[in-house]
């Protein structure tokens, strides 16, 4: 199948490690030309380096940013802007919040969750904005299964996440005329540092290994295992692709069929 992602102009959050590597990545073996941005110039230069050795094709550029900060995401959007002269596609991703419960989190973790894994995306898109409305363009926010099911113990991502969804909800109505096509895709347990930390955290709680923990969740989850960060990005890219041209507004869950809720 063509994707039709040569030559496109993407530009991917939280992109140094994790899921946003991985979405880079595939984007960038298809030919597209990525803009990598996170807070660690270190990692973000290893990367860089990573996808041209890897020979997709398209260029390879990055910004050091903070997403909690404004005036970081302007000059984001303005060096993209610079570089590619377009952005088609955004892929909007935040590491997540702290875990706890209601009682143990003080208004200032509330307050930076907001501001991390909302207000960010919401500037994000905004900055956007004037490139797709021009000539359409392709949104995939990252959230979580907590859109769907709340997590034990991530009362932060249960609210947030489910924000941002509902977010692109609306805005999949208030695009469409431009032909901007907004979707949120939702990791399950997933290979990164991200969830092994998570796992250290409930092990510890629990006074239990973080193999343990695994084994767990594993029997939870249809498929007897926890998904690769290279599985999650080939559903996101696809959503990001011209293979997609009808499905907008909607919430993919990637994981491994463990979710019950409808």
């Amino acid at each position: 199948m063509d994707m039709g992602l040569q030559g496109k102009k993407a530009l991917v959050l939280a992109s140094s490690q994790g899921l946003g590597k991985a979405v880079a990545a595939q984007l960038a073996a298809e030919g597209a030309d990525v803009m990598l941005a996170s807070r660690n110039e270190e990692k973000l230069m290893a990367v860089k380096e990573e996808l041209l050795a890897a020979g997709g094709g398209g260029r390879v550029e990055f910004c050091v940013t903070d997403v909690t900060r404004k005036e970081d995401i302007e000059a984001l959007i303005r060096k993209t802007g610079e570089l590619f002269g377009q952005i088609d596609i955004l892929v909007n991703n935040s590491g997540g919040p702290p875990s706890g419960t209601f009682e143990s989190l003080t208004d200032e973790d509330w307050e930076h969750a907001f501001e991390l894994n909302v207000l960010s995306y919401v500037r994000v898109i905004r900055g956007v904005l004037p490139y797709m409305k021009e000539s359409g363009g392709h949104i995939v926010n990252i959230a979580s299964t907590s859109v769907k099911q709340p997590i034990p113990g991530l009362i932060l991502s249960n609210t947030f996440r489910t924000g941002v969804f509902g977010m692109a909800k609306t805005l999949s109505q208030e695009l469409a005329p431009y032909g901007i096509l907004i979707n949120t895709v939702s990791p399950g347990r997933i290979g990164t540092d991200r969830i092994r930390d998570l796992d250290a955290a409930r092990a510890e709680q629990n006074g239990i290994s973080i193999e343990e923990v695994g084994e767990q969740f594993r029997k939870e989850i249809p498929l007897g295992r926890y998904g690769q960060p290279e599985e999650f990005a080939k559903a996101v890219v696809f959503l990001l692709s011209g293979a997609n041209t009808y499905i907008t507004g909607a919430s993919l869950v990637v994981d491994g069929g463990m979710v019950r809720a409808l």
